[in-house]
């Protein structure tokens, strides 16, 4: 009882740190860009103040929505990250492994290549179909008699993955001319966030991992070992399975509205175990709030560096991610 409570005291402890670094990120990013607004303009803006009109209209219409997708997205794709890695007991997993970010991207190159346009939100919609096939695929071709192997799903979803990224390059060769808008989709970008996405995906998002959360116990034990953990009461099949669902869930949302942005599922998870330990309770709000605290620094960099054009958010991830990714492949080896 008293380790519980120590926890929870940690748990909250650490995660109000964390927010306070996710609102301060938020209000730069809010503040900066090919038109500065001051700090005490944005805060009147949030607290519901009359502000000047071109300054709402920036924060209201471009500023605020690739805020709130930045949190949702580099949130999302963070606790993707800790289901992966829990789930396959390799600290050097990612949401994009298993092949559903493929099918995703796919669904939205279709959709930009043949110029369906449906509605605004067609290509989500064509990128989430995509996905949700490719972790059907993946699952099906896994599962072996009721259970779910972590190596077959590992490998199921590479080859799977490979296949479909084989398939995009196919229908850009050729469809060359009418798919050049989905090389933005390839890089990642958050340019064009709407709060009318936002409240459709983000609610989604947001439960996915909440449920994730109240798994965090789970997790604990599978990390023991999934015999051990079977002994001590936990369904592991079962568990894997709508962990599985969960996270691919989360991932097909994600690169539905923001196309590939890699590398934050990897390195963002990772970093938060070094820093404050491998105990899920406290690692899954720590690396939904770093996550979300990190893309928000990213996208303010990609968009402002350049000014008035910007650099695609996943070049910058891929960016920082890369040496990152081979310091942690150093370090996990030694």
């Amino acid at each position: 009882m008293k380790e519980n409570f120590l926890t929870l005291r940690k748990t909250f402890l650490i995660s109000g740190l964390l927010f306070s670094l996710l609102f301060v990120a938020s209000l730069f990013s809010l503040s900066v860009g090919a038109v500065a607004i001051p700090f005490r303009e944005v805060l009147k803006f949030l607290t519901g103040g009359v502000i000047n009109e071109s300054s709402e209209t920036i924060l209201l219409s471009i500023r605020l929505p690739r805020v709130l997708l930045a949190i949702i997205v580099g949130g999302g794709l963070s606790i993707a990250g800790v289901v992966f890695q829990a789930l396959l007991r390799n600290p050097l997993a990612e949401p994009f492994i298993l092949g559903v970010s493929s099918g995703g991207t796919f669904g939205a190159v279709l959709v930009i290549s043949f110029g369906v346009s449906i509605s605004l939100l067609s290509i989500p919609m064509a990128s989430f179909i995509g996905a949700l096939i490719v972790m059907v695929i993946v699952y099906y071709i896994a599962e072996r008699y009721g259970q779910v192997d972590s190596t077959t799903l590992l490998l199921t979803g590479i080859m799977v993955g490979a296949f479909f990224n084989a398939m995009i390059l196919f229908t850009i060769a050729f469809r060359h001319q009418e798919a050049r808008g989905a090389f933005l989709w390839l890089m990642g970008n958050l340019s064009n966030a709407d709060l009318q996405t936002i409240l459709i995906v983000g609610p989604i998002i947001l439960t996915a991992v909440f449920i994730v959360f109240l798994f965090s116990r789970q997790y604990n034990l599978i990390a023991i070992g999934e015999e051990t953990a079977s002994h001590l009461g936990i369904e592991v099949n079962k568990l894997k399975k709508v962990s599985y669902v969960l996270a691919s869930l989360i991932t097909g949302l994600v690169v539905s509205v923001s196309g590939v942005i890699g590398f934050v599922g990897l390195i963002i998870p990772h970093i938060c175990r070094m820093i404050f330990g491998a105990d899920h309770r406290i690692l899954i709000p720590s690396s939904f709030l770093v996550g979300a605290t990190f893309l928000i620094l990213v996208d303010t960099v990609s968009r402002t560096v350049i000014s008035p054009s910007e650099i695609p958010v996943g070049a910058v991830t891929a960016l920082i991610g890369a040496p990152v990714f081979i310091w942690l492949l150093k370090r996990s080896s030694n």
